[in-house]
């Protein structure tokens, strides 16, 4: 099943479930997804997100000891994306993985890793 940019979630999932080859745009959609934890300060603030499962910018650099301008842009990509959240309160806006395979997928690849490193 080929996947279009206007696929539903229910597509996707069929898709997924379906068959294992991938259409070229699938390929090109996921190899952008993996481009995105490719960078260590992005994947530090996903990990960190799995971890607090909300925070803020300022909490987030505060932790990773960073600056806040490298957080936002790091969100702004990751939101963009649909990996991360955001909801605001007053002035602060918080940020938050955006689903459960999200939260699965830095799961898995963190035991990987574990069990690579054995």
């Amino acid at each position: 099943m080929a996947i279009q940019s206007g696929s539903t979630t229910d597509d996707l999932a069929e898709a997924a479930a379906g068959d294992q080859a991938v259409s070229i745009r699938e390929a090109q959609r996921l190899a952008q997804m993996f481009q995105l934890f490719a960078d260590a300060t992005r994947t530090r603030i996903l990990y960190t997100l799995l971890q607090a499962r909300e925070m803020c910018v300022n909490d987030i650099a505060s932790s990773l000891g960073i600056p806040e301008t490298s957080v936002s842009h790091a969100l702004r990509l990751l939101r963009v994306a649909g990996v991360v959240r955001n909801r605001r309160d007053g002035r602060l806006v918080y940020y938050s993985l955006d689903d459960e395979h999200i939260r699965m997928l830095l799961t898995t690849s963190r035991e990987h890793l574990a069990h690579r490193v054995r």
